[in-house]
């Protein structure tokens, strides 16, 4: 199964102007990866150019917005242009943008839908082609052990991962036999300006920059799944084991103590 080296090409990160998707560009480019590196915010891919320099390799800066499918359509021949062919995807760009009143169904749920789902969703649809096409490729969807199973201190966003997770999963079936090779990214919590809004306790809180080697070393093998820390994941695993009613009682317990 193809796992992707600096020498075969390039990487692309979106979301990479902060919090994950800023530190794997960086422990790429480290790696020796041409990295392309894309998100809104120019300035902040100006600043990761920046701090880049020296590194083994490079990055260089695409800013595009997810949502725009044209422009992200268009971004892959420039990069495949400039930097030769995209051989590693790390597709991050997404956020949880949290809801007024009931906490569900509202601006800010659609908005999480479209930025996690839809954002991911417009970079798979030019990337894919591009990746057959070249005859090899490594694509990494950032998802969250939150989509594991239904929290009610995260409905739009663990929705969304569960999401993320079931495309991972059926592409990696699918392209099984064309060299393309698929994996999720399921992290506990990480330090950076999403977590930093969360308003519950958040247990085995990584930094980002050992996230990122975590992550990349990940990167480095084919199993499907790139998942830490365990003693955060695997009960939560086991949890999504259980029966739905047994599952419900336990994290309506849960909830009422909250």
């Amino acid at each position: 199964m193809y796992r992707a080296r600096p020498p075969d090409g390039c990487a692309w990160v979106t979301g990479a102007s902060s919090g994950i998707g800023y530190v794997v560009a960086l422990e790429l480019a480290r790696r020796g990866y041409r990295v392309a590196a894309s998100a809104r915010r120019a300035d902040a891919l100006q600043d990761l150019v920046a701090t880049a320099a020296g590194m083994a390799g490079t990055v260089r800066a695409y800013p595009l917005d997810v949502l725009d499918a044209a422009a992200t359509a268009a971004a892959i021949p420039q990069i495949r242009a400039d930097l030769g062919p995209i051989v590693l995807a790390f597709l991050n760009a997404g956020s949880n943008v949290p809801d007024k009143g009931l906490g569900f169904g509202g601006e800010g749920s659609r908005r999480t839908f479209d930025l996690n789902l839809t954002g991911t969703l417009n970079c798979l649809q030019p990337l894919l082609p591009a990746m057959t096409e070249q005859g090899k490729g490594q694509i990494i969807i950032n998802a969250s052990i939150a989509g594991y199973g239904p929290l009610p201190t995260a409905i739009a966003y663990g929705a969304s991962k569960a999401a993320l997770i079931h495309v991972a999963a059926g592409l990696r079936l699918k392209h099984a036999r064309d060299n393309l090779l698929f994996q999720v990214l399921n992290p506990g919590f990480i330090r950076t300006p999403l977590t930093a809004k969360n308003k519950f306790p958040m247990p085995f809180l990584m930094e980002a920059d050992v996230a990122a080697r975590r992550i990349c070393d990940g990167f480095q093998r084919s199993g499907f799944e790139i998942t830490f820390p365990r003693r955060l994941a695997w009960p939560l695993k086991a949890l999504n084991l259980l029966p739905w009613p047994a599952y419900l009682w336990l994290l309506g317990k849960a909830n009422l103590k909250d």
